[in-house]
């Protein structure tokens, strides 16, 4: 599928925290499967943006241009990217200009997940929460076995990467944080992010 394709509920023309110690652009994707009580992105869920605020490819391929020798690179957020057909060849056109390319995922996508790897040099990988408590967070079923699928995939790669979770305390008390530790170190992963949620 054509980079055109790519569905862009909007862009961050500059962070320098959705990829620590670089600075990027964020290309914040359109859909999201699943339903996360504590989503920062609502209007990024839905796979088609009717409200009139898509942003065309070709516009923040222009963005790109004119921000050239400014930026370390482009982090492609979401929603969910790996959801999009049309997201591995807006990668390459983007590592074609000399950018780097960060992913921020939740790993629901192993299948298109392990393909865009090649192409990436660091991810944000969300974990939600204990593989137990998967099926209740995304309010999804059988949620945690594609995640584990695509953990796996990212440790094998040898990609940077960061593992993040959003505490969402109604769902997060200390003993589901105990046994994500615990789930974690079952990949050999020791060092992760605690985020603090807010309020939507």
């Amino acid at each position: 599928m054509a980079a055109t394709d790519l569905r862009i509920g909007g862009l961050a023309p500059m962070s320098s925290c959705d990829w620590p110690g670089e600075l990027v652009a964020t290309v914040f994707c359109q859909g999201c499967s699943w339903d996360c009580p504590y989503c920062h992105n609502q209007s990024l869920r839905p796979a088609i943006d009717n409200s009139g605020n898509r942003i065309p490819w070709e516009d923040v391929l222009d963005f790109l241009e004119q921000r050239r020798g400014l930026l370390d690179g482009v982090v492609f957020s979401g929603g969910e990217p790996t959801l999009q057909a049309a997201l591995p060849e807006a990668m390459q056109i983007v590592r074609d200009m000399g950018l780097k390319i960060g992913l921020h995922t939740a790993g629901m996508k192993p299948e298109r997940f392990r393909p865009l790897l090649p192409l990436v040099t660091w991810v944000g990988f969300d974990i939600k929460a204990p593989f137990s408590k998967y099926d209740a967070i995304t309010r999804i079923p059988n949620t945690a076995e594609k995640v584990k699928t695509s953990l796996g995939y990212l440790l094998e790669s040898g990609v940077e990467y960061q593992i993040r979770t959003t505490v969402y305390p109604a769902i997060l008390d200390d003993a589901a944080l105990a046994e994500m530790k615990t789930d974690l170190a079952a990949f050999g992963i020791s060092e992760y992010t605690l985020q603090t949620y807010r309020e939507v």
